[in-house]
């Protein structure tokens, strides 16, 4: 790993992701060939990218990060714009479609994104209402 990209730990996870406004995540493992053939075309746009955070999460050695979300095919690329997921994608992607994925991302309008999600939440959150309040049976 580069001086360009950060390992994401259990420990470390909150801090830096909640601590930037743009960060990129790459779900990789050791033994995964596409993760290997992913990892130099994700540090060549970390390098291009100064500004942007590129971290990388090896699950192997973070199943629970892994598995807090849902990771189930690697690589999977993630970006987190302002604490909201904006882009999750298993497969190596080639360097054009990295690119055009970061210009995208970068191009949200985050106020309409929040907007959305709040929507989300709220059309989610009405019928999700079954079981609160209720006595748990314990």
């Amino acid at each position: 790993m580069s001086s360009s990209t950060v390992e994401l730990t259990k420990d470390n996870f909150d801090e830096i992701v909640s601590g930037s406004g743009f960060v990129l995540i790459d779900f990789w493992a050791s033994w995964c060939g596409p993760c290997r053939q992913f990892a130099p075309v994700y540090e060549a746009a970390a390098e291009r990218h100064g500004d942007l955070v590129f971290a990388k999460v090896d699950t192997e050695a973070q199943a629970e990060l892994a598995a807090a979300f849902d990771i189930r095919s690697i690589p999977t690329l993630m970006i987190v714009r302002d604490n909201i997921a904006v882009f999750a994608q298993p497969g190596a992607l080639p360097e054009a479609a990295l690119e055009d994925v970061i210009r995208q991302a970068r191009g949200l309008d985050m106020d309409e994104v929040r907007a959305s999600v709040a929507e989300e939440q709220a059309k989610a959150g009405q019928p999700a209402a079954q079981g609160e309040g209720q006595p748990s049976g314990e």
